[in-house]
């Protein structure tokens, strides 16, 4: 037998082995599926349209003075016959679909907020077909999670819940849920990222995945290669509307607290420190003595938060939190919200070039739209001129109080220079530099004066309300 043959031979069955091993290596979720597909649900949800009418300059009747006729004439003018209006604007009840799974035998079951929202009517549809009333729980919006019960629930199907805590970057998960509509469509990937921070979502560090996840999925269950709920599938990132290889879920070890939350209690609380916080990057790290950057800057201490009393202050960076190290300001929001209420938790802050460790006991997260006051106060003086291509003036004593802020020098004009390098606008008002406390435009003349020249510092000002941290090279 010729040795190029051979040698050919050799390379096909190395490349057919080769296949094969690769095949034994991957997952099979088909075992997977059979024992965990019974307890995940579809959701359907019909939200009543509220009837509104249009009327035309020349309807001869408006809405009190219909309901007044008979039905007949009503319906008449009110109808797309009619010649005066429109009739009913969106009259059709609005129906909406997302998937969900149940967590307990008698009926508790766990979705997305957004799948339930409004929802006049909830049916669950199980796999076996059967089709069961629900009752909303509650909801936790700033998790998106809902929790509805199912309406003599007795000896239902239930999923394994897992530790999302113990997941890895790459290892493999599946999802169960209703894409399109398409009932108990499964899909699977791997875990492309861990704590990832949205937006939109300060407190869940989701777990990002490239499982196909699309409108429909919504709600349903992220599971290990145990069987494991690790994870509700809630966000996906898109341009299209459909899939792009990103999708977001929930962290279940997260869920499952607020699940428990809303069970007994019916509302969520979660920690609250009251700062506003910014990353530290490279600039920022250099400016506050830092080899990398890492932790979380303080911006911002509201006013009688559990912050202010705990002695943090503007220009703190968090290093840990509970023992816990903080390598991105996104890390500090969740593990707040996880600490109860009441309890005390040590933090690691670099102040002045030192860390020093602060006691914090946790106050409990306002709701959403309320609004921590600030201590106000207010510096005058006559308008000033200031180096680094900047001009400055006293911060008027009424702005002071609006903004909170005590003291502080406005910012008037920029010119080029190293403020507008520094992203520093007209309008900004600025109360700190290279961490030193400027009230008045002679503190900030002073402080300028002494910058170290060919060095980053640190600026910090307010703008439209917020703290901000900017660094400038003078």
């Amino acid at each position: 037998m010729p040795a190029t043959f051979l040698i050919i031979l050799s390379a096909i069955l190395l490349v057919v082995w080769s296949q094969a091993s690769t095949a034994r290596n991957l997952p099979d979720f088909t075992e997977l599926v059979e024992d965990n597909a019974d307890a995940v649900v579809n959701i359907s949800t019909t939200t009543e349209s509220r009837r509104s009418y249009s009327r035309s300059p020349g309807m001869p009747f408006d809405e009190r003075q219909l309901e007044q006729l008979p039905e007949f004439f009503q319906d008449f003018f009110r109808g797309p016959q009619s010649p005066f209006g429109s009739g009913p604007q969106g009259a059709q009840p609005v129906r909406s679909m997302g998937s969900g799974f149940i967590v307990s035998s008698d009926g508790y079951v766990l979705t997305n907020n957004h799948v339930v929202e409004g929802a006049d009517e909830i049916i669950v549809r199980l796999n076996d077909r059967r089709e069961l009333p629900a009752t909303l729980v509650g909801t936790d919006p700033r998790s998106d999670m809902a929790v509805l019960k199912i309406e003599n629930g007795d000896d239902l199907p239930v999923v394994k819940v897992g530790r999302s805590g113990d997941l890895k970057v790459g290892e493999w998960v599946f999802a169960i849920g209703s894409p399109f509509g398409f009932d108990y469509t499964v899909t699977a990937g791997i875990v492309s990222a861990l704590g990832r921070s949205l937006p939109s979502e300060n407190y869940v560090p989701f777990i990002q995945t490239d499982v196909a996840i699309n409108p429909g999925n919504s709600g349903g269950p992220l599971f290990n290669l145990e069987g494991e709920v690790v994870g509700i599938n809630s966000q996906i990132y898109t341009r299209s509307g459909g899939f792009m290889g990103v999708s977001f879920a929930i962290p279940i070890d997260d869920a499952m607290n607020v699940f428990r939350q809303l069970r007994d209690k019916g509302s969520v609380s979660r920690g609250w420190l009251g700062v506003l916080i910014q990353e530290v990057n490279r600039d920022l790290a250099e400016s506050f003595g830092l080899k990398r950057p890492r932790g979380a800057l303080i911006a911002e201490v509201m006013s009688d938060s559990p912050a202010q009393k705990a002695g943090l202050q503007a220009g703190d960076i968090v290093l840990s939190y509970d023992g816990d190290d903080v390598q991105r300001s996104s890390d500090l929001p969740p593990m707040v919200g996880r600490t109860p209420v009441g309890e005390t938790a040590e933090l690691r802050v670099l102040r002045g070039g030192e860390e020093i460790d602060l006691d914090v006991e946790i106050g409990r997260l306002p709701e959403e739209g309320s609004q921590q006051a600030a201590a106000p106060s207010g510096d005058g003086g006559g308008p000033q001129s200031a180096p680094l291509g900047m001009v400055v003036e006293p911060l008027p004593e009424d702005m002071a109080d609006s903004m909170g802020v005590d003291g502080g020098v406005l910012v008037n004009s920029v010119a080029r220079g190293a403020a507008s390098e520094a992203g520093i606008r007209a309008g900004d008002v600025i109360t700190e530099i290279n961490r030193e406390r400027v009230t008045s435009v002679q503190e900030f003349r002073e402080v300028v004066g002494s910058l170290p020249e060919s060095k980053v510092v640190s600026v910090r000002v307010i703008r439209q309300g917020r703290a901000l941290y900017l660094v400038m090279k003078p």
